[in-house]
């Protein structure tokens, strides 16, 4: 699929078209995305910033679903785990960028040459308008190379 269509079915996504969350850019290589999260009065908590679980949402499937189209389909990729550290009060539009280079797609084909699994960690900070980081997300994806594609 290309990544300009991905990025319109995807905002259409309930999950992100009801919670504030846009995808603006998708890379035509798929190594880089853009997302944020607006602020509106359906996205803010109790005391007024944004609810952490659209900050959480706002980072979820992005570093698979690059890896999906990056590895191929001779490669399974699926989210192992997640966290979130919030680093201070998410207030007005929020912005994270991920981005996957070449020296990472290299180590990731390295450690699954022989069919063996391999749980990567990526990191992505979601920052403010100011550029101040509010919040940092840690994901660590299962990637393996299937076994009609070892041989």
């Amino acid at each position: 699929m290309r990544a300009n269509t991905a990025r319109h079915l995807i905002n259409l996504w309930p999950p992100f078209l009801f919670t504030g969350i846009h995808a603006t850019r998708i890379a035509a290589d798929w190594r880089q995305v853009d997302v944020e999260l607006r602020a509106r009065w359906y996205t803010r908590n109790y005391v007024g910033t944004h609810f952490g679980g659209s900050m959480f949402a706002m980072t979820d499937p992005w570093f698979m679903l690059m890896l999906i189209h990056l590895m191929g389909p001779e490669y399974y990729v699926w989210d192992q785990a997640a966290r979130i550290d919030f680093i201070k009060p998410g207030r007005g539009r929020l912005t994270a960028r991920f981005a996957l280079d070449d020296a990472t797609l290299a180590d990731i084909r390295a450690h699954t040459a022989d069919g063996a699994k391999y749980l990567p960690e990526f990191e992505v900070d979601i920052r403010d308008d100011a550029d101040q980081v509010v919040a940092r997300v840690h994901k660590t994806l299962y990637v393996r190379r299937k076994p009609a594609a070892r041989g």
